[in-house]
């Protein structure tokens, strides 16, 4: 226990130690509609049986975060050809759709996708990189397990997803086990929180106006998730986890952190929305 308590010590210092962007500087947070899904079986979302019998309608957002050094893109959506399909799909236990495209919205404020320069994820679920492979012009960020996963035999054989980012194994790359300090100044960190995936990560934002912001990935689903600790059937790894969720707690009590959970709509229209941001 006093190992484990040194060691979340350790963790803390060094997040909340890291050189901050200066005040003159400006970081700004775009919000992205990157897609709808009804989820329709919620009791995958809970090991210990919370949520059986419910259902839920969820976001699927996309963050740009522009900053003077350049721009990241965490997160690329269901897959951009939904747009096109009207009343969305059914996909087992998903029903999703795609009210507009990444592309589009990026257009509103003047940026191309080739001139982003670094592109990454949270963890390599569907809903999360369907549309990667336009941006394998970009830097790819990503956790060493979690591109060992994607570019795993059984990954490969999955020829309908893996199409999706093929095209990122020869990209230009950078990867990491360990918090990484994207731009060096501490105004954007990609934090290991592994359990749902291998790799899954979290993204911590030092903003000049608005503090700091944790954006949770996959790590929580809903509100109650957060609330109850439960941990989805389908992850990964069940202990790793509830050891991330503990440590982004520890993480978000510190720094006093506005949590947005991904997937919870409350969460997303409460941010700007687009051409506006968060600074």
């Amino acid at each position: 226990m006093k190992k484990n308590i040194l060691a979340l010590g350790a963790f803390l210092a060094s997040i909340m130690t890291a050189n901050i962007v200066s005040a003159e500087d400006s970081v700004k947070l775009y919000t992205l509609d990157c897609g709808r899904i009804e989820m329709l079986d919620l009791d995958l979302f809970a090991d210990n049986g919370a949520f059986k019998g419910r259902k839920n309608s969820a976001a699927d957002a996309c963050y740009l975060i522009r900053h003077p050094k350049g721009d990241l893109l965490w997160d690329t959506g269901l897959p951009e050809v939904l747009h096109e399909q009207k009343g969305g799909v059914t996909n087992g236990p998903f029903h999703i759709e795609r009210p507009k495209t990444l592309k589009g919205q990026l257009a509103e404020i003047g940026v191309k996708p080739e001139e982003i320069r670094y592109v990454s994820i949270s963890h390599s679920h569907f809903d999360h990189v369907a549309n990667l492979n336009d941006y394998a012009a970009s830097t790819w960020i990503v956790h060493e397990k979690e591109y060992e996963l994607m570019f795993s035999d059984a990954s490969r054989a999955n020829a309908q997803s893996f199409s999706a980012y093929n095209k990122l194994e020869s990209s230009t790359k950078t990867t990491f086990n360990t918090p990484h300090d994207v731009f060096g100044d501490g105004s954007v960190e990609i934090i290991p929180m592994v359990g749902h995936t291998p790799g899954h990560s979290v993204l911590k934002l030092e903003l000049k106006n608005a503090g700091t912001v944790l954006l949770s990935g996959d790590l929580y689903h809903l509100h109650e998730s957060r609330e109850l600790k439960t941990v989805p059937r389908f992850n990964t790894n069940a202990d790793d986890t509830r050891a991330s969720i503990e440590k982004f707690e520890a993480l978000a009590k510190a720094t006093n952190a506005r949590v947005v959970i991904q997937h919870v709509i409350v969460d997303f229209d409460a941010m700007p929305q687009i051409p506006q941001y968060l600074d």
